[in-house]
């Protein structure tokens, strides 16, 4: 059966989390921040608005900000990872061919029915993830994925369209493709639109229009595939199961200068333990770990180094891979610099197969058992709830700033919202 696409994407997806348990801010201007509280990441349309930029510095905006009243929240990334996977859970529940294409955006595969009211069931879906968690999505419609994004974009900004439209056998597609930046076509990124636009390629229907030979040789078979989705032949399929990664970095920036090694030793166990939890839940293991420390680029003394160790074997063990982690941090760390970040890098990814030696069998079967029941654990009552002791101290420079985080609503016990009622 032919089938089309459906785009479903969270609007303003962070500020729409932290709205959804201080319904006072709807209609207000509200901000997002990146870690450390420093770049602005999420905005309503009411802080759009105002002029304030995404990626902005918060410090530059705080006048206008502190003006206008505007809410801002620190990044509450449990907070949004746990609506996030509510909002696919619907999305399961409703259809069987979804692919979580981002933390805030799902593909869904619909059959081709001329009977079938597709902008109906668009709006009913629409209406189901509003009510059962909360979170305003817009939807969009077409033959191909890339058309999708384009007609999602178009659901999310007119209001016309109540948050959906469609565009299969849309007899207005080519004045709509006619109005899209080229670089606002999904896949074509800045270097491409530089060569697009001096072969005068403007716009989506120009780059519908291009010559595929020239594309091809140009943007590659990526270019190519994209022209031919912009001419509704569908090039890019729906992934059921999420691909395996190529790597998995776990890094930030420190919350404070970090000169102390027992500091670092402590970020890089948890940066590590995070990354170990990533491998396991995707079902894949590593075989090559990478370490890499650096002072601010401004620093008087400046200092970045890194250092990369291939395992014994492929694993997702959270004690093998800090041993292996330290031993390289041990080697990276210079006394008299103040480091400012910080983070490891696993690659070599593997899913299934693995090489093993002749001591592995047993301890691998071990350690499989253990880390499944730490991840019960702590999926159950929060990260972090079972942890390694070296993370344990109270004083944690390398910390994030997180001054205006949120409440972790719905991952921590002690943190559900409470409801005051003096009864009758």
């Amino acid at each position: 059966m032919k089938k089309v696409f459906a785009l479903v994407d969270c609007n303003n997806f962070y500020v729409s989390c932290e709205r959804l348990f201080r319904p006072e801010l709807n209609g207000k201007p509200v901000v997002v921040l990146s870690n450390n509280d420093g770049c602005i990441v999420a905005r309503s349309n009411e802080a759009k608005a105002l002029g304030i930029p995404m990626g902005a510095p918060l410090f530059q905006y705080k006048a206008l900000i502190a003006r206008h009243n505007v809410q801002v929240f620190s990044s509450n990334y449990a907070l949004y990872g746990d609506l996030s996977c509510r909002v696919m859970d619907v999305l399961r529940q409703t259809e069987a061919d979804v692919e979580v294409y981002s933390i805030d955006e799902a593909f869904l595969s619909l059959p081709v029915n001329k009977n079938w009211d597709r902008d109906r069931y668009a709006a009913e879906l629409k209406e189901r993830v509003r009510k059962h968690v909360g979170i305003p999505v817009s939807i969009g419609i077409a033959t191909t994925k890339t058309l999708a994004k384009i007609a999602n974009r178009i659901a999310k900004k007119d209001t016309r369209a109540q948050g959906v439209f469609d565009l299969v056998d849309n007899s207005q597609t080519d004045n709509i493709l006619g109005k899209i930046k080229v670089n606002d076509v999904w896949g074509v990124g800045s270097r491409s639109t530089e060569k697009l636009n001096r072969r005068g390629i403007y716009t989506a229907l120009d780059l519908k229009r291009a010559d595929q030979t020239w594309i091809r040789k140009t943007l590659t078979v990526v270019g190519s595939r994209t022209v031919m989705e912009l001419n509704d032949i569908p090039c890019i399929a729906l992934q059921n199961a999420p691909a395996c990664p190529k790597s998995i970095v776990t890094s930030r920036t420190f919350g404070q200068s970090v000169t102390d090694i027992d500091h670092l030793r402590e970020a890089v166990i948890s940066y590590t333990s995070i990354a170990a939890e990533k491998l396991r839940k995707q079902g894949v293991e590593a075989e090559t770990l990478n370490v890499f420390i650096t002072t601010g680029l401004f620093a008087q003394q400046y200092y970045s180094n890194n250092q990369t160790i291939t395992l014994a074997r492929p694993t997702s063990s959270t004690p093998e891979l800090i041993n292996a982690a330290l031993h390289c941090l041990k080697s990276l760390y210079r006394p008299g610099y103040r480091y400012r970040k910080g983070g490891i890098m696993l690659t070599g990814i593997v899913k299934g197969y693995k090489q093993l030696d002749l001591f592995s069998l047993a301890t691998s079967k071990e350690d499989k058992v253990l880390m499944a029941g730490l991840d019960m654990i702590n999926k159950k009552w929060g990260r972090n709830t079972i942890q390694y002791g070296m993370t344990k101290a109270a004083n944690k420079p390398w910390a994030m700033q997180q001054s205006q985080k949120s409440p972790a609503y719905t991952t921590k016990w002690q943190e559900l919202p409470v409801i005051n009622s003096t009864g009758s």
